[in-house]
């Protein structure tokens, strides 16, 4: 599958085709959301074949940099992520994707959490001072990971 060519900026801003735009590295970035209830599970990067194959199975797959190759998610751990809705910024460099997240744990963090984003910045001022950077936990692990992902 290949994507339209990017046109004009009005038809990239305020058209109705899908005209993603991959960088320089042939990445664009990800979001994802839990379409029930809005949470940010998870950024990644989706290169053409990952958003291509997202749209051709309705599986969340993205660019794994770290291992350079397609990593459909849930392909170890059993915690699909089946895309419901895909979103486009104004100027198309950016995408999110709802979905529905299934699997025994209903996690989509490698860490065993059900978000990536488990952990928050606890006092701004005093990050703004540069005083105190710490973070707090937010939630908690829904499964071991050393359990669910085993080295091959």
């Amino acid at each position: 599958m290949s994507f339209p060519a990017r046109t004009t900026f009005a038809e990239i801003e305020l058209g109705t085709t899908l005209q993603p735009k991959f960088g320089a590295d042939g990445l664009v970035p990800c979001i994802t959301q839990d379409i029930a209830t809005g949470q940010i599970l998870m950024f990644a990067f989706m290169n053409a074949e990952s958003l291509a194959h997202t749209l051709k199975t309705k599986k969340a797959t993205y660019w794994s940099r770290s291992r350079n190759k397609l990593w459909v998610k849930g392909e170890e751990s059993g915690n699909v992520q089946w895309v419901k809705e895909l979103y486009v910024d104004c100027d198309q460099d950016v995408l999110l994707i709802k979905v529905e997240q299934s699997g025994a744990t209903n996690a989509s963090c490698h860490n065993g959490y059900k978000s990536c984003f488990y952990r928050q910045l606890t006092d701004l001022d005093a990050a703004a001072e540069g005083t105190s950077f710490k973070l707090d936990f937010i939630s908690k692990p829904l499964f071991d990971p050393a359990v669910v992902y085993k080295k091959k």
